[in-house]
């Protein structure tokens, strides 16, 4: 949610940003009339209370309960204006940082670099590799479960729970994020990050507070007898946990690694990666989440970007970075990274870049939604938080780039070295 004040003192500026995310500007001028009118009608409430206090005081009565029957009127007009008010200003997305670039989609995207060797060699694609293997069952998850749902079986499970330890003890660790901090030129404190199971179902007024259902709840699962949205990454349930809280600065920031199952329907791409697991309706996945002081976020961003590309480098797979463009960010986020797998099965084996990862800075967006501030130790002010996310590993996706990088002629597929310790075997088939 945008700052009131911002939007009242600099509208164009807000329009400006409104506009690169491909949104209208109108919805700023949507906002200002609904809150002029607001904001005239608690004046004039505020007028008539004074004026029926004063006619109670001098005794005049009829003229009182004339003014207490207006009162109710203007009563009713304020509660139906701040509805109004509040459903419009939901409607206008996070503007981005002056930083971002303006593009209008994914094409203008920039590709910021190339890690890793990618392999020259001709590539097996990973459901020719793993289905004569045994890893993965996707008509019996067909059968049980519809389209886009399936089975990982057998030592790809195994590789899964390899994948999430690796994650959790690189997190956990304080010395390696301090490594990660002074390599990257940071400042940002070297807090370790807090491990967290959280629930896959949340109420509706804190899906709404993350930011993800004016636009996009499309993709969304929805329970309408029981008012709970299935999460579509664990992100969505840790931003709630302080909603309507103030937290010490001392405590600042505050680091999550969630590990949760998640769902998405998919609802913009039919016909599009409809066999395996690169697009499921259920996966799972490791999620960064910080919560911190609004002058430390962008560096912050940039901490959680460098985990990122760090645990990339630690399974040795080729990636790149890209910076996104405004008309590429989603409503919550004023500016985000993605990193992107080398595949090199995909395209008939010509391999591809898909994405893996992405990090985003939602700045105070979703932090005035959710009502989570933060008291300053110098001023003694109450102030909104940072908030900012970022992908450790979406599982599924993760699997794919160690099979198609790591297949051998045979049809075996070795282990990571990083991985073979928390896996106990380093080849499968």
């Amino acid at each position: 949610m945008i700052d009131i004040e911002l939007l009242r003192s600099d509208p164009e500026r807000v329009k400006r940003g409104v506009a690169a995310k491909r949104a209208d500007p109108k919805l700023v001028d949507d906002f200002l009339s609904v809150d002029a009118d607001w904001k005239k009608t608690v004046f004039a409430l505020d007028e008539l209370r004074a004026k029926q206090k004063k006619l109670g005081e001098e005794r005049k009565i009829e003229e009182a309960k004339a003014a207490k029957e207006e009162i109710k009127k203007l009563e009713e007009k304020v509660t139906l204006l701040e509805v109004e008010r509040n459903k419009t200003l939901r409607l206008i997305p996070n503007p981005p940082l002056a930083r971002v670039i303006t593009g209008k989609d994914e094409s203008q995207n920039k590709t910021l670099r190339e890690v890793g060797k990618k392999s020259s060699d001709a590539a097996k694609d990973y459901l020719s590799i793993v289905e004569p293997l045994g890893l993965i069952d996707m008509e019996r998850g067909g059968k049980v479960s519809g389209s886009r749902f399936g089975y990982i079986l057998g030592p790809l499970a195994r590789l899964e729970f390899a994948i999430v330890q690796l994650v959790m003890n690189t997190l956990t660790d304080e010395k390696l994020l301090k490594k990660l901090i002074k390599k990257h030129g940071l400042s940002v404190s070297p807090n370790a990050f807090l491990p967290i199971v959280p629930p896959v179902l949340i109420k509706k007024e804190m899906m709404e507070g993350m930011g993800y259902v004016e636009r996009g709840a499309e993709e969304i699962y929805y329970i309408e007898k029981d008012g709970l949205y299935l999460i579509a990454t664990s992100e969505q349930a840790i931003g709630p946990m302080h909603a309507n809280e103030i937290l010490d600065e001392d405590t600042l920031p505050r680091r999550y690694l969630g590990f949760s199952t998640s769902f998405r329907r998919e609802a913009g791409s039919h016909g599009k990666d409809t066999k395996g697991i690169l697009r499921v309706h259920q996966f799972d996945k490791l999620e960064m989440f910080s919560i911190t002081k609004p002058e430390w976020s962008e560096e912050e961003h940039k901490l959680l970007l460098a985990i990122e590309e760090y645990l990339m480098q630690e399974l040795a797979i080729p990636y790149r970075v890209l910076d996104i463009c405004s008309g590429d960010l989603g409503d919550p986020a004023a500016a985000k990274y993605d990193i992107e797998a080398w595949l090199p099965g995909q395209n008939d084996g010509k391999g591809e870049y898909r994405e893996t990862h992405s990090t985003s800075n939602t700045t105070d967006f979703q932090a005035r939604r959710l009502n989570v501030r933060y008291r300053s130790k110098t001023s003694g002010k109450v102030e909104f938080v940072h908030m900012l996310n970022g992908t450790a590993f979406a599982i599924g996706r993760a699997l794919i780039a160690i099979i198609e990088n790591y297949q051998n002629k045979d049809g075996s597929v070795t282990v990571p070295k990083a991985l073979q310790k928390y896996a106990g075997f380093k080849k499968i088939g």
